[in-house]
């Protein structure tokens, strides 16, 4: 098989965006009206995510939180989807969005999204600083604030801060230094007593200090590093007065691009993460009451003509007020919750095998621990039997006790072949350093395609049993990563049926040797055939109906984005296909306008857990749910870079107690939520869901009830797990 080639039309910003030019026939006005812009609906989340930081349902530290991820999510958006927009523009790129939208006229509605976005986050950091101190948690906004606890704080700056600081001059004998991506810093305006002489002043402020240092005590109270530096300027610059100064913060392009003449693709990696670390300036926010001149000096010294400025009247960075989101404060944060170790394994004296072998296992998570996962790798790397494991790793987190199975299972003996995912992006230094390790134990290390990213998360062990062997697979919605296994909610399929495995060894050895697989038995691929079997199952919706049954689909998934799809989706809709669409983050697709999307309904749930598993239904010629329908797990959203340039799965849950659970329990639960959801309208707007008098939050509804699947035979189906019901719509 030749190597594969890239498909689509290339951004200089990273062979994963997903580029879209205006289909042919189709005029810009007309794209519009038929879809929502990619950059402005991925702005929309994370304003429904910033707006649950108002929710009076969560408690206040966690509303922090959620406006602290808002602030993170924020300058990843920047960092990558910005940046690639910059750079078409600057190579005089003229591909168009799906909406028809020039990159210019995208990145104009950017900044003006952007900028009402973090004057929201501002606005709702002020309100909730005001509660934390109600609350006997206080954050001091200034140095006047934080005068009440001087004499500590001077002792802190002494000890922790001064000598870690390093001031610089700016003037003509020392140009201005280097500011790292979101490095903050602080600038003065100082003035010498002795004779006047002016100058300026830098202080990068290293990533090594926290954000925040507490002041010792019993009360908690945090102030700025900034605040901090600023309060005791005179210690850092004596024998000067300050006249003025701010604190400025930058972002810069932080993608990287894979070339298709990279050679040896962990060299370029090493090398293409240090130059990313240098990235062009894409947005610098600066101190709203900083005197002009310093702004000006800034301007001209930092960034460039293209690059975004932003005045800010309050906290610059609000991603680092997760700092303070980690006080010890339980009264302040949701209750705990202890996830469940599947009892069906336990059944088994915790032998997974036995377990699996017995019936297919659907594990949910974070309700159900990812031990259970962790579990099966270490049993295949202890058991004497098993001969060979392979793994899929895209992002596996800096604690992994997935890479420590793996290695454990090398250093016995067994044939382990890890496909590591350099492309991961912001964890392709980790992934580099899992790669050295796993190598040095004797895994066979693959990296996959140069263009393609590896993004089905699949294990499989090959186990001596009796005569012959037998093949056990782990197919997975999301990442073998621990810690995002704890808030993102994702499904794990455990199975020994002989075909997934046959399927599964298939995939490994398109990913390892380029061999494409033939007669795939259950599983289908991405970039083969995944978005033709997709279209064939709405197809067979549309049929239904056109044979006088019922047509229905039900579709939980991050994003969508894809026109082939989205287009398809519309022709269903025309047919009379009804459609129930859960959308977390980007949906593209307009619903809800007479005469093109009247039958599809689209919803989003944001809550305490992120939302992350990949669920499709298909009626099968009878309404949802019912036993007969096709439901599948998949590694993919429906984005044109899931189809066409990334290495994924989706497979049919055939087993009716993993049907069931999946279909009747998790879908469900996503569509009947009213607690934590959102409806898009046919304007783009999205519309908080009113509970009414049946409120249902389906986070808590799967924190109190224990899945259908990994119960046990003890427990099975018992009553006590309170039946769900879709109240239907009137015609």
């Amino acid at each position: 098989m030749a190597k594969p080639t890239n498909i689509t039309p290339r951004n200089r910003s990273g062979n994963d965006s997903d580029i879209d030019q205006i289909a042919e026939g189709i005029e810009p006005e007309e794209a519009r009206r038929r879809y929502f812009n990619r950059e402005l609906s991925w702005l929309a989340f994370n304003k429904r995510v910033m707006e649950e930081a108002s929710n009076p349902a969560h408690p206040l530290l966690e509303r922090l939180r959620f406006l602290s991820i808002s602030g993170n999510n924020l300058d990843e958006f920047f960092m990558v989807r910005v940046a690639g927009l910059k750079g078409q523009t600057l190579q005089q790129i003229e591909y168009r969005s799906i909406d028809g939208r020039t990159p210019a006229q995208q990145l104009a509605a950017i900044e003006t999204a952007s900028s009402a976005l973090m004057a929201d986050q501002q606005a709702e950091w002020h309100r909730i600083s005001r509660e934390l101190a109600a609350a006997g948690v206080l954050v001091a906004a200034d140095k006047a604030t934080a005068e009440p606890w001087r004499e500590a704080l001077a002792t802190l700056f002494d000890e922790q801060v001064f000598a870690v600081l390093t001031p610089q001059a700016l003037d003509p004998a020392h140009p201005f230094p280097f500011i790292p991506n979101r490095g903050l810093s602080l600038v003065f305006e100082l003035v010498r007593r002795t004779d006047g002489h002016a100058i300026n002043e830098l202080v990068m402020i290293p990533s090594s200090l926290p954000r925040f240092v507490r002041v010792p005590g019993e009360a908690p109270t945090y102030v700025a590093i900034e605040t901090l530096i600023d309060m005791f300027s005179d210690r850092l610059f004596p024998g000067y007065e300050v006249q003025g100064r701010g604190s400025f913060r930058i972002i810069r392009d932080s993608d990287i691009e894979v070339e298709e003449e990279a050679e040896d693709l962990v060299r370029y990696f090493r090398s293409a993460i240090k130059r990313r670390r240098r990235g062009r300036v894409i947005r610098m926010e600066i101190d709203a009451n900083m005197p002009a001149a310093l702004s000006d000096m800034l301007r001209d010294s930092v960034v460039g003509h293209d690059s975004i400025i932003i005045a800010v009247d309050g906290f610059i960075g609000p991603g680092a007020l997760e700092q303070v989101v980690e006080e010890d404060r339980p009264d302040l944060k949701f209750p705990p919750f202890t996830a469940r170790f599947p009892e069906r394994i336990r059944e088994h004296g915790g032998d997974c095998f036995g377990a699996i072998s017995s019936k297919d296992i659907v594990v949910h998570h974070p309700y159900e621990s990812f031990d259970v996962v962790v579990s099966f790798l270490r049993q295949a790397a202890e058991d004497p039997d098993v001969v060979a494991i392979k793994q899929t790793l895209y992002r596996a987190g800096k604690q992994s006790a997935v890479i420590r199975a793996l290695i454990d299972a090398a250093e016995a003996g067994k044939s382990v072949t890890a496909v590591v995912e350099l492309k991961a992006r912001f964890d392709e230094e980790q992934n580099l350093l899992w790669a050295n390790q796993l190598e040095r134990a004797g895994v066979q290390v693959v990296y996959g395609f140069i263009e393609w990213k590896t993004h089905a998360k699949i294990s499989m062990v090959v186990r001596r049993e009796g005569s012959g062997y037998r093949t056990y697979c782990h197919f997975g919605t999301g990442n073998y990563h621990p810690v995002t296994a704890r808030i993102y909610t994702d499904i794990s399929y455990f199975t020994a049926d002989p075909r997934a495995g046959r399927d599964a060894a298939r995939l490994f050895n398109y990913i390892t040797g380029y061999v494409e697989p033939q007669g795939l038995e259950l599983v289908t691929m991405s970039p083969l055939n995944l978005r033709h079997r997709l279209t064939e199952l709405i197809d067979a919706e549309i049929a239904n109906v056109a044979a006088g049954k019922d047509g229905a689909l039900w579709a939980k998934m991050n994003s969508l984005v894809d026109r082939e799809i989205i287009d398809k989706l519309y022709e269903a809709s025309a047919a009379g296909v009804s459609i129930e669409l859960i959308v977390r983050g980007i949906c593209c697709l307009r619903p809800g306008v007479k005469g093109l999307s009247e039958n599809i309904r689209v919803k989003s749930v944001v809550g305490r857990f992120l939302e992350h598993s990949r669920v499709w239904a298909f009626g099968n010629g009878k309404a949802l749910p019912n036993d007969d329908a096709r439901v599948f797990i998949s590694s993919a959203d429906w984005m044109p870079r899931n189809f066409d340039r990334r290495v994924e799965y989706m497979i049919p849950l055939e087993n009716p107690t993993v049907h069931d659970q999946v279909l009747d329990q998790v879908l469900l639960a996503n569509l009947i939520d009213n607690e934590q959801s959102w409806r898009l309208q046919s304007d783009g707007e999205y519309v908080r869901v009113e509970p009414g008098d049946k409120p249902f939050n389906l986070h808590r509804y799967f924190m109190t009830n224990p899945s259908l699947s990994g119960r046990g035979a003890a427990l099975g189906r018992s009553k006590d797990v309170p039946k769900l019901e879709l109240r239907r719509r009137k015609a």
